[in-house]
Order: structure tokens, then sequence, then C-alpha cells
């Protein structure tokens, strides 16, 4: 196969929470040159996904930068004016997009990561906002741990394991799963690893993309496919929703980020409205860190972190007794350099 070279792509990760919902902006079409035969009306769900965050080819000589162009893409397909943006992770994989396994040029995309409020979208992408648990189920520990990890996942990985030629693999394999699930571990599983579980699902041929990745790569190289079991497939798609190319990875990176940053910058204040109740407050922080919060805890430590203030107003809008209204105290970001809510302090409710 001969390789054409490398095309740059740019791909928004657009997060908010509304009503506790934790919500991802997807497109389902597309009209550049990158967009996938499912995004360009040929959808055939056993070959790909048409779900994908808005995406589009960087032209040098339409957009002046990298970040004006993802801007104009994310407007032109969801009807959205971002406001901040940062720059996540360039995603490079040999054959992210299957059109490279038929000569196809290499994809690099440069994501970006955006927080903002959940508002009506527009555009050509065909947009609406989704549950990112929808993606990745595992990762929405607020009521516990999901039946899926104990039907679907922890059987997975123990036939992954079973399957290691030696025992320094499956040695390896063991630790692998036990650092990023918590399995029979003595410390509890890091919220922040959610792009390792998701690659380590990946691996194990727990989720759907990797049938769907290896039947491609088999067409393409004149390999008879091997088709999957289909008890596999069945328990695959339990685990959430595909999307298209190498997304749920994106979106497990992004997710990470989020929740790694909660303990040193104040990004959850991005997505809440100017004024807000401490419970508004803490549920949003559980819904990015998809777990519950001890109530008494969370407070003490706003508090003694002096992240809020008081606005001397209250919340009538609830069916209970009127709530205080709380700020973000923008002082708090020139007094110290390290300002968030630190999860692994506070008590989770059981």
């Amino acid at each position: 196969m001969n390789n054409p070279g490398t095309v740059t792509g740019l791909t928004a990760v657009i997060l908010a929470v509304t009503e506790e919902t934790p919500r991802v902006l997807v497109v389902r079409r597309m009209s550049h040159d990158l967009a996938t035969p499912a995004q360009l009306g040929s959808v055939d769900p056993d070959v790909d996904s048409p779900d994908t965050f808005p995406f589009g080819p960087f032209d040098p000589v339409r957009h002046r930068t990298l970040e004006s162009g993802l801007r104009q893409w994310v407007e032109e397909q969801t009807g959205l004016d971002l406001r901040y943006v940062e720059q996540l992770y360039t995603f490079g994989n040999e054959f992210r997009d299957p059109r490279e396994l038929h000569g196809g040029p290499r994809l690099v995309s440069v994501g970006y990561l955006a927080l903002t409020r959940e508002s009506p979208v527009a555009g050509t992408g065909d947009a609406e906002w989704r549950d990112w648990y929808s993606f990745l189920p595992w990762e929405d520990m607020r009521e516990g741990s999901p039946k899926l990890i104990e039907t679907v996942i922890r059987p997975a990985l123990r036939t992954w394991i079973d399957q290691a030629a030696d025992r320094a693999t499956r040695e390896q394999r063991e630790e692998r799963v036990s650092v990023c699930f918590g399995f029979d571990a003595a410390a509890p599983r890091d919220p922040v690893r959610t792009l390792e579980r998701y690659e380590l699902l990946y691996e194990a041929d727990a989720v759907i993309e990797t049938h769907r990745d290896r039947l491609a790569i088999q067409r393409a190289r004149g390999v008879t496919p091997t088709e999957p079991d289909p008890r596999a497939l069945e328990s695959a798609r339990l685990l959430g929703a595909p999307m298209a190319l190498d997304n749920r990875r994106i979106l497990a990176t992004a997710l990470g980020r989020i929740r790694g940053k909660l303990a040193y910058r104040p990004v959850v204040f991005d997505l809440l409205p100017t004024e807000f109740t401490l419970f508004q407050l803490q549920r949003v922080v559980e819904a990015l860190a998809g777990k519950r919060l001890h109530k008494q805890n969370f407070r003490r430590m706003l508090m003694a972190g002096d992240l809020v203030e008081p606005t001397g107003r209250m919340d009538s809008s609830g069916r209970g007794r009127p709530a205080e209204l709380y700020r973000f105290r923008r002082g708090v970001a020139q007094e110290r350099a390290i300002v968030g809510v630190t999860l692994p302090s506070i008590s989770a409710a059981e």
C-alpha cells in the first residue's frame, strides 16, 4: 500500500453538564474531505458509526491558525461560537482512519477541549448533545459500580489474562487490570485513568471498535475475515455506543484531562451559571468525577479553600426551602497557583 503522506484534522470535544447530566456534543453528518462514508450517508453499523465530534481538515489557506480552523468547523457544523478552548492531544495512530488501509493518507488529528453550558445547536452537522457516559458507561460510579463491570468487563478481562502466551505476559496483564479497574486491589481505582481503561478494553477485544478495526485490516490485506464470536459482539454492544474512527479514545482522553484538572484548576465553574447553589456545584463535580461525594466533607473543602463566596441572594426556583446562591471567588486565582477540588480527600457517600 502506497501512502501519499499525512493530512491534519481538527477535532473538538465540547463538554457541558446540564441538570446533573454530563453532555458531549456529537455530529453525524459531514461534507468535507475527511467525512467518513457513514457521515456521507452510507450507514453500515458493522463498518462504522456516523457519530463523531465536530471536526474537519486544517486548510493553511483558509485557516490562519489551528485554533481558528477548529472554531470555523465547530460554528459551521453546530452553530456554536466557542469561548475558551485548550489543546488536548494529537492523535495519529496508524490506520485510525480506515481509508489509510487502501492507500489514503495518515490522518493526524489535533484534538481540542472546550467547556461550555448546553445551548441549542444548529449548523450542517446534524449536531446533538449526548450523555458522555452513554459512550463510556463503566466510568459512571455515581450510583455505585455499574453491573456491567461484573457481568461483562471483569469476565472479558479475565479471559484476556488467561489467553496470555506466557507467565510474564499474564502477570503484566493482571497488573494492568488491577491498576486500571482496582479489582482485588487495596487502593480504589483512579478516576483519572480513563484512557488507560478504554485502551485496556480495546486490547482485550471488549469494545465494538476492536472487532470493527480488525475486520477492516483483514479485508484491506486480502485476508479471509475472522468473524467475531457472536457472544463477544453481544457483550461489546453492552459497553456503550461506538463512535466513528477513534473518537471514543479521544473522549476518554478528554474525560481524564478534566478529572485531573479538577484538583488544580477551577474548571468546574466554566460549566455553571455565574450564580449557583452549593448543591448544584456538588452535582456538577460529581458528574465530572463519576462518583458521589459526601455533602459535609465537600462543603468543608470549599470553605477551607475559599473557592466560593455568598451573593446575599436566594434561589427560590426549587420545590423546597430556598437555597443560598454563591459565585466563584475570582480573587483566589491570584492568591495561589493551585485552585481546585481535591477529589481524593473527599469521602464518597456509600
